[in-house]
């Protein structure tokens, strides 16, 4: 028997959240099990238990995104080995993290380097993840830290979080975009050096306007991304990986013909294997961990409910771990 919360929803479509003790017949298909230690929160997990924007597409489905633990019994790992999950519809059709047993496809699992904690793997979970992929997006485009200021938006978020810490440890002027004031020293101590106000990115947006950053890392999407682009140098770059603000883009062509902008997008869900193990072993080396554990809090799975209506509205600071155990 292990513990889960489970989403399930009846024949007039409503859906109710409990934690509950599941049998291990229970679990799906997959020829890889894992003794869950730690998952975490995402916005996407915020939406699945909310039942928002369709993200749940199987029922009853347990949520969770990314987890992380210890192998019981995977083809080519080795049974005690450490691992980490993150996407691959993880948690929307096929069941996730939110658990203390996990059945899925040994080819989704990631070996996590020796560095990093289970519990840290989660304090990076997705969100930490993804910025390293924008991060790593903007140097497959030749940004440097010598180029200028990088823009970092909703950086009161998880993946905002993470890219600021990781771009100011990597030696970038880190620009921190913020719709949350009272958040300014929690950025400045992440290495954010100057905070812009949210408001000053959801205007409409010009064609072009005055340049102010060499890159960008957009974690929000609609208006803010279209602001963003508009103020990015020649041949600049703009890492996008968030659509909280909506899916539209309200800009022109004038970004990228007029100044050669390129707009990156990151898709953190179906990444190769050695493209998850370069993010990761970078992830070791350039997330400083101490900076990592400030952003954290810890729940369980009790929490979630509460957690889901909180991140999304904008109210989660960081990364909040959740200890499957508790």
């Amino acid at each position: 028997m292990f513990r889960a919360l489970l989403l399930t929803k009846d024949d007039e479509g409503t859906v109710a959240s409990t934690v509950t003790d599941l049998d291990d017949s229970a679990l799906p298909e997959g020829d890889a099990t894992v003794a869950v230690e730690y998952s975490t929160v995402n916005y996407k997990d915020g939406l699945a238990l909310k039942n928002l924007n369709g993200v749940v597409r199987t029922w009853p489905m347990v949520p969770g995104i990314d987890f992380a633990g210890t192998v019981i019994e995977a083809p080519g790992l080795a049974a005690g080995s450490r691992v980490v999950l993150n996407g691959w519809g993880v948690g929307e059709s096929h069941w996730g993290g939110f658990a203390q047993r996990a059945r899925v496809k040994a080819g989704w699992l990631t070996p996590l380097p020796d560095a990093i904690s289970t519990k840290r793997a989660m304090a990076i979970g997705t969100a930490g993840f993804t910025s390293m992929l924008c991060v790593l997006a903007l140097e497959a485009h030749g940004s440097r830290p010598g180029d200028g200021p990088v823009i970092v938006t909703g950086a009161s978020g998880g993946v905002g979080s993470t890219a600021v810490a990781i771009l100011a440890t990597l030696g970038y002027e880190v620009h921190a975009s913020t719709g949350r004031p009272n958040e300014s020293e929690y950025l400045k101590g992440l290495g954010a050096t100057t905070i812009i106000p949210r408001d000053e990115l959801t205007g409409s947006p010009r064609m072009l306007g005055k340049v102010r950053w060499a890159a960008g890392i957009d974690a929000v999407g609609s208006t803010t991304l279209a602001n963003v682009l508009s103020m990015v140098r020649d041949d600049g770059c703009v890492a996008a990986c968030g659509l909280a603000q909506g899916m539209d883009l309200p800009t022109s062509v004038a970004p990228f013909i007029l100044r050669g902008v390129t707009l990156a997008g990151v898709n953190s869900v179906t990444r190769t294997a050695e493209q998850r193990t370069v993010a990761w072993e970078r992830l070791a080396t350039d997330l400083p961990f101490e900076k990592l554990d400030a952003m954290t809090t810890t729940a369980g799975l009790a929490d979630l409910p509460r957690l889901a209506e909180e991140i999304l509205a904008g109210q989660v600071r960081g990364r909040v771990v959740i200890d499957v155990n508790v």
